[in-house]
């Protein structure tokens, strides 16, 4: 069989940590028949049918909303996603002109950075789950200015006084039909649900929230220790796809208004189970070197490190759902007349 190789920057990477030449044979029967891949088959099977399960059960686009959520109808799902989530600020001061700004920026740079690594090091890169990832908060960001740049112009045709239906006059129809027990602030958003591009959108935040950080946490924590040993010295670029990707996001959920409902975990998983897939499938065909150590199946220790990544999907999304949580209580408290609550 013919193998593959990385070249420029991330075969320095690869070489660190990989011999020359891949001596198991992966696309041989013995290799994938045999308990260490069945062992990591179930604790694929298992993620699969709880990511199921919990889009099954609770994601809001596959349930039937009210119309305005008032004190005849259901309760409100948590997984319902309205139209103006996705591009107004979590401030009312905050114009969504400066969410629109930054993500603008923060998508060329991504894309400027993904060209630049796609040139230098060709399509071997997409081996990696970082620039799979990076891709995907690439286009997060695409899609958010595409979307903020619409939300910019319904609010200005608003606040023009253009259509009847003013931002305030929805707050205040929405304030009338919660009823008194409710406070000022959960009255903020339209009732208008989110078309497909909103639901993806949603989708995709939630996925890089957990994706983001598991990516450089494995990369930061456990990859460079051990290059560190077979002193491996970080260029510029590695380092910044490895850091601009967390700090680009943690700064639009800091002025975004999105929700973050817990079970949208299920994509963050999927997201990896489609990367996994990936690399199975291809190292059946081909006999190629692995992109990260631990996706080695010839090792004894394989299911152990399955497991372990799988559960540190876990701890990286929980610490991004608690900063979601912790600045949506503060900017209560600190702004209590311009926070704009995501229910």
């Amino acid at each position: 069989m013919s193998s593959l190789s990385s070249p420029s920057s991330y075969t320095e990477l690869k070489d660190a940590w990989h011999p020359s030449t891949t001596t198991v044979d992966t696309t041989s029967s013995s290799y994938w028949f045999n308990w260490r891949v069945i062992i990591c088959c179930v604790w694929m099977a298992i993620a699969m049918v709880i990511t199921a399960f919990l889009i099954f059960k609770y994601e809001g686009f596959r349930r039937k909303r009210t119309g305005d959520g008032g004190d005849g109808g259901e309760k409100e799902w948590s997984g319902n996603v309205y139209e103006d989530e996705t591009w107004r600020p979590c401030l009312r001061n905050i114009h969504p002109a400066w969410l629109l700004a930054f993500r603008a920026v923060a998508f060329f740079v991504l894309l400027i950075m993904l060209i630049i690594i796609g040139l230098i090091d060709g399509p071997t890169i997409f081996f990696y789950y970082t620039q799979w990832t990076f891709a995907l908060i690439t286009l997060y960001f695409g899609l958010g200015t595409l979307l903020s740049l619409h939300g910019c112009y319904k609010y200005n045709k608003r606040a023009a006084g253009d259509r009847v239906d003013s931002i305030e006059a929805i707050d205040s129809e929405r304030a009338r039909s919660k009823g008194s027990d409710h406070t000022p602030q959960q009255s903020q958003y339209s009732s208008n649900p989110a078309n497909f591009w909103g639901y993806v959108f949603q989708i995709i935040f939630q996925m890089n929230a957990g994706a983001v950080l598991l990516t450089d946490c494995v990369f930061w924590f456990i990859l460079v220790p051990f290059l560190e040993i077979h002193d491996y010295s970080l260029n510029v670029l590695v380092i910044n796809m490895h850091s601009l990707n967390a700090i680009f996001l943690l700064g639009d959920a800091a002025l975004n208004s999105l929700s973050f409902p817990c079970f949208r975990i299920a994509y963050f998983f999927s997201w990896t189970i489609a990367y996994v897939l990936f690399q199975w499938t291809l190292h059946s065909l081909v006999h190629i070197w692995w992109p990260y150590p631990f996706l080695d199946l010839s090792s004894h220790y394989a299911p152990l490190w399955y497991f372990s990544v799988a559960v540190m999907h876990l701890p990286c999304y929980g610490a991004f759902a608690l900063l979601v949580k912790l600045k949506h209580r503060l900017l209560q408290r600190w702004f209590p007349e311009s926070y704009q609550s995501p229910r």
